[in-house]
């Protein structure tokens, strides 16, 4: 297990969010340094909203946690795990595509106990930004 994640600084990740939208939508792969720090940054607020060692959530190649309270996991195999693909993680974390859309497509596998973790997305606030307003900090005239 890495080391304990950190989330991004908000305008990084909003501006990786919004080429990782941008190319997803046209058709193109989102880059790969925009998805492993919107991966990292996403789970980190995933510790911080549901802290606890119950579930295992993997997104290979950048990144696994332990979260969401319950029974403590110390070896073997964890009672619950979450594993998916990178864009289809910050999909899910931007409230771009459901839990259950995922998981009825193949897209994100979940077994055990605690595993619908669609209570604690969205995690990326910038997430209702426009595609071509990746901060989402235009609200209006200033």
């Amino acid at each position: 297990m890495p080391a304990r994640l950190r989330p991004a600084d908000p305008t990084d990740a909003a501006a990786a969010l919004g080429r990782v939208l941008h190319a997803h939508d046209a058709g193109e792969r989102p880059p790969a340094e925009d998805l492993r720090l919107l991966v990292r940054h996403s789970l980190a607020l995933l510790l911080a909203r549901a802290p606890g060692r119950s579930v295992e959530v993997r997104v290979p190649p950048y990144a696994a946690i332990q979260c969401v309270p319950g029974p403590r996991h110390t070896r073997g195999t964890p009672p619950g795990v979450v594993e998916t693909d990178p864009l289809t993680w910050v999909l899910l974390a931007a409230d771009r595509m459901t839990w259950a859309t995922a998981r009825e497509s193949g897209a994100l596998a979940a077994s055990g106990e605690r595993t619908d973790l669609s209570v604690y997305l969205p995690l990326l606030p910038s997430a209702q930004a426009a595609p071509g307003d990746p901060a989402g900090s235009d609200d209006g005239p200033s």
